[in-house]
């Protein structure tokens, strides 16, 4: 509780700053701010849980998420001081929904009650509408925004409507009352069609197949930092509220949800990966290959009693890579009107140390060893195994070679294409980000158990 006070009280602090003209120090002050509620953050993990009149649980998985959340928003407010050089004006404005939004995440894996939950959602999804639509003079932007104001509010919909059938059956939005209730013998028929409308609506803000249609459009659209943001931060997020949903509300996977959930997850990784060999546009990779990586996470549902350590490396090992790899985004597409393959030829030759981070999130991201996404999918292979999904252990293995193709054609765009125009300096934040963001992921590579048994 005390994180979410101090994260909105920074998140005001910065529309004080717009006030009293103190543009230039909105950056750091906000960074050094967002360190001191990681330090508050980390000093109640190991406190016994707090409940603050259910609305807020305070646990070691919304303590562990939280974290992960502040560093990336920590990273993402790092690279804002470059990426909206051009718009000085409001800066505090980019900043301060950004830590509004970090505000909703919290709320989202922190809720106690279902009313917490919503309003979380909520408060993500409205500042994620803004800054997809946030280039008032991109025509694309626009676009994106539109989009994603449209599948969001159907999505939020669908999880309200869920949330009523919930409160139908059980009479409390109160999830501890709501666990309870749920283990016995008679349940209403609303309460299980209330959980698939809820799960159905995450499975939207995830991008998970078939509720996908909406990201390669909305990523290739948005400007590049809130594309890094919803690829990365929106995602997990996503992901982790609804792994402690189904956790919390008792929801016993019946063996015909897992095989809906089976079905989802393969189809996530298919079609992700086999859409993704067939683009040029490097966000719109990213965008299906996150569609991939959504059908991974889903692995984790299904067997939620031991799996919230591998939940919270492979969110981590993924979120890292995606903001290194979105860090040299930002550097090669500044000035050029699209993001497509072709901005990144000769990038090897041009700025070596870019196109190895590059290089290096993207093996991440398709499993290479020493790398933090390797051991991601090794841990949730061996999860798999151990709760009897062979079949979809060996999909996930076949999509996982798939992926390589994708990854590699960019990789093979820096190395081996001749560049087609000069780059000159580098800003210093995002050398630091991308740097920081490559050597977290390579660490986590090289000592899992520090992320794993966090919530063990």
């Amino acid at each position: 509780m005390n994180t979410l006070i101090a994260i909105i009280g920074l998140g005001v602090l910065c529309l004080l700053f717009e006030i009293f003209e103190l543009r230039k120090a909105i950056i750091p002050i906000t960074i050094i701010g967002l360190l001191a509620v990681l330090g508050l953050n980390i000093s109640e993990f190991n406190s016994p849980a707090a409940y603050y009149n259910n609305m807020i649980i305070v646990s070691k998985f919304s303590t562990a998420f939280s974290g992960l959340f502040i560093i990336l928003t920590i990273f993402l407010v790092a690279l804002s001081h470059k990426f909206y050089e051009h718009q000085q004006s409001k800066i505090s404005d980019f900043i301060a929904i950004k830590i509004f939004l970090l505000a909703g995440t919290v709320a989202m894996v922190s809720f106690g009650n279902l009313a917490m939950f919503f309003l979380g959602i909520e408060v993500l999804s409205i500042a994620l509408y803004v800054l997809a639509a946030s280039n008032r003079l991109s025509t694309k932007s626009n676009e994106a925004g539109l989009k994603y104001f449209l599948m969001g509010s159907f999505a939020s919909g669908i999880i309200l409507f869920g949330i009523c059938l919930i409160y139908g059956a059980m009479g409390s939005f109160d999830v501890i009352e709501i666990s309870e209730l749920s283990q016995s013998a008679e349940l209403p028929v609303w309460f299980p069609i209330g959980i698939v409308l809820v799960t159905i609506g995450m499975f939207f803000k995830i991008a998970a197949v078939p509720f996908h249609f909406w990201a390669p459009d909305v990523y290739e659209g948005s400007p590049t930092l809130t594309t890094a943001l919803m690829s990365t931060l929106a995602k997990v997020v996503a992901i982790a509220t609804l792994f402690k949903l189904l956790t919390i509300m008792n929801a016993d996977i019946s063996p015909s949800f897992q095989i809906v959930l089976v079905i989802i997850s393969m189809a996530s990784m298919t079609v992700g990966n086999i859409m993704a060999l067939r683009q040029v546009n490097v966000k719109r990779i990213l965008a299906y290959s996150g569609i991939s990586h959504a059908g991974f996470m889903i692995m984790t549902l299904l067997s939620t009693a031991n799996t919230a350590g591998t939940l919270l490396y492979y969110t981590s090992a993924y979120a890292l890579a995606g903001i290194a790899a979105f860090s040299v985004i930002i550097y090669v597409c500044k000035n050029n009107e699209n993001e497509d393959m072709v901005n990144f030829h000769g990038l090897g030759k041009t700025n070596p140390l870019l196109a190895a981070i590059l290089t290096a999130s993207l093996l991440s991201m398709a499993g290479i060893p020493i790398f933090a996404g390797f051991f991601a999918k090794l841990f949730l292979f061996n999860n798999m195994l151990q709760a009897g999904f062979v079949a979809l252990v060996i999909v996930a293995v076949i999509n996982s070679i798939i992926s390589v193709g994708y990854y590699f054609k960019i990789i093979l765009a820096m190395y081996t294409k001749e560049p087609n125009e000069e780059r000159t300096g580098t800003p210093v934040t995002i050398y630091a980000v991308a740097v920081i963001a490559i050597v977290l992921n390579i660490a986590l590579g090289l000592f899992p158990s520090f992320v794993l048994d966090l919530l063990a």
